[in-house]
């Protein structure tokens, strides 16, 4: 997969300066040279961090220009695109002039140009802490008592370094100010070793709801040291929910609250890294049981990935609220790339079947790829509303 996309940036590096004529053939090679460079170091720091040639603290640091430039490039692509068909209609339509001017240095450098202010305003943006978004969810199997009930949902805040202990806190302080009744936490709370990212985590432990606040685990929750995250969590007074059914009662009414494992338990299984245990599977099965046994009247589940919805939707699940897809990120990039990796489903509101699925566009962002444009981060404040069922 890494070699594959360093070959892509490669071959893209080539395509754009090669038929520049208005610059010479040594700055065209050197720009090609050091436009490959800049667009594998995404790459490399991956491979680094895999390999533990450096700390994360420095990794993670130098992740998010390293991603500017891959989202430059990409916001590019269609810009030489383009600039390449003009100059092919020039060139057939027998205009040379318009067709010398395309492969000129201007077109090529402009379109450089607005990449990379595009892709500064996306990464300015991606590192922005989030602020409160609130919406109704109507919800035809939800008890009366349980209408209105505020759910404060923080998805993929991913604390490191750079969204460190600083953006957590504004993020808690914004989260406590909507007065939730009920704070969950669906995954990729954080990336990096307990060591390193523990601090930057600690701004958790001021959440509070009458209700609680409940965490599920995140694949990326896997990648970082599963049972330390997970003793961590739990330390700093969350509720911790692995494939376990938390039953609370709520004016009369039995609310069944439930977060199940991730599918990254399945890739860190199948590479048995001893140093980064491969977590629990995901169960919702065994979820939906302890809600029936329990009598609840209505069943809320935190699963990370949504991908799984429609399997879930069979056991009975009310309402499923998901992180993951952060929102597609990209407008344009969301419905073509993200949507399709993730069964459908990249944010907002889905009816599947008798279920409705929430997928949040998330509190902060990976550090690898921290760039949003039109996809702004949110904590999500939902409304949760008893809706009259379909005749």
């Amino acid at each position: 997969m890494l070699q594959r996309a360093v070959l892509l940036i490669v071959v893209f590096s080539i395509w754009l300066w090669a038929p520049v004529h208005g610059l010479p053939p040594w700055l065209r090679v050197l720009a090609a040279l050091l436009t490959a460079a800049a667009g594998c170091a995404p790459v490399l720091l991956l491979q680094a961090l895999q390999g533990g040639q450096w700390d994360y603290a420095t990794i993670a640091r130098l992740q998010v220009p390293s991603g500017g430039v891959l989202a430059l490039l990409g916001l590019l692509l269609p810009l030489v695109a383009l600039r390449d068909v003009l100059w092919l209609g020039a060139r057939l339509s027998g205009a040379g002039g318009a067709a010398a001017w395309l492969h000129g240095a201007a077109p090529t450098l402009g379109a450089l140009l607005a990449a990379a202010a595009l892709a500064g305003w996306g990464v300015w943006t991606a590192l922005q802490p989030a602020r409160v978004h609130e919406q109704e969810v109507a919800l035809p199997t939800l008890p009366a008592a349980l209408d209105g009930l505020r759910v404060a949902v923080l998805a993929d805040i991913h604390a490191t370094p750079v969204n460190d202990a600083r953006f957590v806190r504004t993020v808690v302080q914004r989260t406590l100010a909507a007065r939730p009744d009920l704070i969950v936490l669906p995954g990729d709370l954080v990336d990096g070793d307990v060591a390193t990212t523990g601090p930057h985590v600690a701004p958790l432990a001021e959440l509070q709801a009458p209700l609680g606040v409940w965490v599920t685990p995140g694949n990326h929750e896997y990648y970082s040291g599963y049972g330390a995250w997970m003793e961590r969590f739990r330390g700093l007074g969350l509720n911790v929910l692995e494939n376990r059914t938390a039953l609370l009662d709520v004016r009369g009414a039995r609310l069944a609250l439930s977060g199940i494992g991730d599918p990254a338990h399945a890739q860190m299984a199948h590479r048995g890294d001893a140093s980064r245990p491969a977590g629990i599977a995901p169960d919702v099965a065994a979820v939906a049981r302890a809600a029936r046994a329990g009598g609840a009247d209505f069943h809320l589940l935190l699963a990370h990935q949504p991908k799984l919805a429609r399997e879930n939707a069979a056991h009975g699940i009310g309402l499923q609220i998901s992180g993951h897809t952060h929102g597609g990120q990209i407008l344009g990039l969301d419905r073509w790339l993200i949507a399709p990796f993730n069964h459908g489903f990249v944010r907002g509101l889905y009816d599947v079947g008798a279920m409705r699925l929430f997928v949040a566009n998330g509190a902060g962002l990976w550090a690898g790829f921290a760039v949003r444009l039109g996809v702004p981060p949110r904590i999500d404040l939902l409304v949760l509303r008893r809706a009259a069922a379909a005749s």
